[in-house]
């Protein structure tokens, strides 16, 4: 009788069978913060992608009797001390100061409105095309529930962060696609062939660095007929974006490809018949494939702030376009910012966000990084 011979695989020796991006994985789980950051840009963009559901109204839709109107209080305990395990917000009524005549709302504790869930209410086109009604939480009684307050318009301002969290979110994916391919393109032709090409691309890529960029941008953003819509702004705004940002990464590409394009494997490629284009595509990018994801998750803040800022300065995308730099022109104003800081929530957004992209980046660095 023969003994049947043990393949089990022990823990050590399925540690070295996994490929290199089963090691990433395994790294970057153990990064926290990493973990943390991703866990919360799934939570964001999938908010913004389905916010008309997760909006608890009409972005558009005005109230004439809620203006410049603090976050709403959500009551557990009701004014006689009675608990509740459903969530309720007290009916509103507007008061006036005899002395400065400023106008404030008040809690009417003589009127409550529970918060429900999957509820009906305005009804909206889930990614453009879906008809829907149903709303994630809030009330069916109009103007009642505004968890972020509503702005000088009486537009409710958590509907609209949402929104804008979709335009801002996918202006960094989009933007930091088109410098992907640029700055790949034209740093692997520079570093593979060298010579007039790199010169000439190099030169290039210096003139594009030395400009400044809140002056091109604005010179750019004033190029724009004012017959375009908003769809077609937001677009330009992207495109002059990635125009602008492949110039760095382009730079890294170049000297990666100035170091490995005589190594041993490229030489066999050739010689074996391949193309310029198939080794530089197939054979030199993937080699630093890590690195490249690596500086796209942390260039997309970048792109996030670039767009932030110019709508901000109103010289990006402008409104019926909803994003967290339009939103943020209501807080250009000190006094604005004073009497009504939950104007400034946006920029809440923005930091979130951005810190988000960047431990997700660390992450990646650090798990791409063999040395440790």
């Amino acid at each position: 009788m023969f003994k049947k011979k043990n393949t089990a695989v022990s823990k050590e020796e399925a540690i070295y069978m996994e490929t290199q991006w089963q090691l990433m994985w395994r790294k970057f789980k153990k990064h926290r913060l990493a973990m943390l950051g991703g866990i919360i840009l799934i939570i964001l963009y999938t908010v913004g992608i389905f916010s008309e559901f997760f909006a608890t109204q009409d972005i558009a839709k005005r109230s004439t009797t809620a203006i410049s109107m603090a976050p709403t209080t959500i009551h557990f305990t009701d004014a006689e001390g009675n608990f509740s395990l459903q969530p309720f917000v007290y009916g509103l009524k507007q008061e006036e100061d005899p002395v400065t005549w400023k106008k404030y709302y008040v809690e009417d504790t003589t009127v409550k409105h529970k918060l429900r869930f999957f509820y009906h209410g305005d009804s909206y086109k889930l990614l453009g095309f879906i008809p829907g009604d149903i709303h994630f939480f809030g009330t069916p009684e109009p103007d009642v529930f505004f968890p972020f307050g509503t702005d000088a318009s009486g537009r409710d301002l958590y509907s609209r962060v949402l929104s804008a969290l979709r335009i801002s979110l996918s202006t960094g994916l989009v933007g930091v696609f088109f410098t992907f391919v640029l700055g790949c393109l034209f740093g692997g032709i520079s570093g593979f062939y060298g010579g007039v090409t790199d010169t000439i691309i190099q030169r290039i890529i210096k003139f594009l660095m030395s400009m400044p960029s809140i002056p091109l941008w604005m010179a750019l953003a004033a190029a724009f007929p004012t017959t375009w819509s908003s769809l077609k702004i937001y677009f330009a705004i992207t495109i002059i974006l990635s125009l602008i940002g492949w110039t760095t990464l382009a730079r890294v590409v170049r000297g990666k490809l100035l170091e490995l394009r005589n190594e041993d494997f490229v030489t066999a490629a050739r010689v074996a018949g391949a193309t310029d284009g198939y080794i530089i595509t197939k054979h030199l990018l993937p080699s630093f494939s890590s690195y490249l994801i690596v500086n796209v998750t942390l260039a997309i803040p970048s792109m996030i702030l670039a767009e932030t800022s110019l709508s901000f300065l109103g010289i990006g995308l402008t409104p019926p376009i909803v994003s967290l730099g339009v939103l943020l022109q209501d807080a250009q104003s000190i006094n604005t910012v004073s009497m009504y800081p939950w104007m400034m929530i946006p920029g809440i957004f923005v930091v979130i966000s951005v810190l988000a992209f960047n431990f997700v980046g660390d992450g990646l660095r650090d798990a791409a990084d063999p040395y440790k």
